[in-house]
């Protein structure tokens, strides 16, 4: 019999299921299928365990079995991310002992386990969704509001977390937008419920919430069918008491639609990757390096500063789904020792290549590049963002699948805002995410505007408008309490950037 757990953070295993038992076999094929909710955002690590059961037990039900009565055969461990991205979704694993059971360094053969993952057909049913509002309320003093909504999933703890958006329409208190698609597999089921809230748009990236709803996708199917609008609420807080002020503005579903979706994982099964590209910051304003109080201080305790834990938990997601696993890294805002100002050099060194092996190859780039270059200024991202364009592109000539994500960790509010935004204009045609994370206590409000989240599509300076949103900004300190970490809802929204990319060009997955 095998036991499935998955194995959370601090190291805390949780059953997830258990096989049947097959009687009398050395080689077992297992037909129990146990089912998981795939999160690309999160590491998701598999624990399982093979036992022998006793005769004597086998007319108990397995759920009821004492695992300390059974015989333990060995165990395997792996992420759920590193069965998926196979292009079969299968993964061998050898079995071990158990870590307290280690006593001699010899490894015996303990056999092997084989493990598929299959996609259930529900997770491929994506929804089309039109929204209209009716009496949305004046928040603007002298126009009407320019209303957009954003939609939330609600993990663990009640934490939202934004899957997609809309557009934002100018003056208008009875908007109607373009259709939003979500699919099953972003929220988890039909029946999880979702935030749906109303904003007015404001420039400086402060929004107005002007109401919202909590609905799941079964609730708005039947909005849709009834035709009737559902009443927004505000939370207002008196004093100790939280009660929801009901609106007289609505929200109606004027279009619901069901149909059936290539999904993320179809494309990884064709072989498509993901390319992992990371950008980091070396202006003075990060503070001496060899100071304690500077975001770049490398801890002799081992305690990673913001940049390295960035990398890290960014990097631990994001390199499964790359098979050969060599990044490029860049610093910018850095001084070389022997030469100007660069805004875009490799961190590795190198004047000929960029790309570093894995992830422990970024970090140890990292900290030698400290030592290596002195700290400048200003902060321009347009060259990285340059350079990170230059190797998407290849890829669309060479004709492969491939999507590139650029992490650029910055400390600070840049200076060259128009050219970053002809930059982002121009790179939104090409397979490529750009996820801006701010680190230190800077005040980020130039970064909102960049990322179209919260509104309107970024416009080159001649003119031109992004064909889609592709930056996510997230500062690091908005780390929230309890499990969901700020590089979950920095890469939760990847998929969607992904999927738009494909379905706008009309790629399919390879079969």
């Amino acid at each position: 019999m095998a036991v499935v757990y998955t194995k959370s953070k601090d190291g805390a295993l949780e059953e997830l299921g258990r096989t049947e038992v097959v009687l009398n076999s050395l080689n077992p094929m297992w037909f129990t299928k146990l089912i998981i909710n795939y999160q690309f955002e999160v590491v998701q690590t598999l624990v399982f365990r093979v036992y022998d059961v006793d005769t004597q037990f086998l007319n108990v039900d397995v759920k009821m079995l004492k695992l300390d009565e059974q015989q333990f055969l060995g165990e395997a461990t792996c992420s759920l991310s590193e069965i998926v991205s196979k292009s079969n979704r299968s993964l061998t694993l050898d079995l071990v002992h158990r870590e307290e059971s280690i006593k001699s360094t010899r490894s015996q053969n303990l056999g092997e386990l084989t493990v598929h993952a299959e996609e259930l057909s529900s997770s491929k049913i994506a929804m089309e969704i039109i929204f209209r509002c009716s009496d949305l309320e004046y928040k603007d003093l002298f126009s009407r509001s320019d209303p957009f909504l954003v939609i939330s999933k609600i993990v663990e703890g009640g934490i939202s977390i934004p899957i997609c958006k809309t557009e934002v329409i100018k003056n208008d208190l009875k908007p109607k937008w373009k259709s939003v698609f979500l699919n099953v597999q972003q929220v988890g089921s039909k029946d999880n419920l979702l935030t749906i809230e109303c904003f007015n748009f404001n420039s400086n990236g402060k929004h107005d919430l002007i109401g919202k709803i909590q609905k799941s996708l079964t609730d708005l199917e039947k909005l849709h069918s009834s035709g009737q609008g559902e009443n927004f609420f505000l939370p207002t807080a008196v004093g100790n008491n939280h009660h929801n002020k009901v609106l007289k503005s609505q929200l109606f579903v004027e279009y619901f639609s069901e149909t059936v979706e290539h999904t993320f994982l179809d494309y990884l099964a064709g072989g498509c990757e993901l390319n992992f590209m990371v950008a980091i910051d070396f202006t003075a304003s990060n503070g001496n390096p060899r100071l304690p109080d500077s975001l770049h201080y490398i801890d002799p305790s081992g305690r990673p500063n913001a940049y390295q834990r960035a990398i890290l938990e960014v990097g631990e997601v994001l390199q499964f789904y790359d098979s050969d696993k060599r990044f490029p890294a860049w610093g910018f805002g850095a001084r070389p020792i022997d030469g100007p100002v660069s805004h875009c050099f490799n961190l590795n060194g190198s004047s000929n290549y960029c790309e570093v092996d894995g992830i422990q190859g970024i970090m140890t780039a990292y900290t030698s590049a400290l030592f290596n270059v002195s700290l400048a200024g200003p902060t321009l991202f347009g060259p990285v963002i340059s350079s990170a364009a230059q190797i998407a592109s290849q890829s669309l000539i060479n004709g492969r699948q491939k999507y590139y994500v650029l992490l650029i960790i910055t400390d600070g509010v840049i200076t060259d805002l128009q050219e970053t935004k002809d930059a982002l204009v121009k790179a939104s045609d090409l397979p490529l995410s750009i996820f801006i994370l701010g680190v230190g206590g800077a005040d980020f409000k130039e970064m909102e505007v960049l990322d179209a989240d919260k509104g309107e599509r970024l416009e080159s300076s001649n003119g031109r408008v992004a064909s889609r949103d592709i930056v996510q900004f997230v500062p690091f300190r908005d780390v929230h309490s309890g499990e969901i970490s700020v590089v979950q809802a920095l890469l939760a929204e990847l998929p969607t950037h992904f999927l738009t990319y494909m379905r706008t060009r009309n790629i399919h997955p390879n079969s």
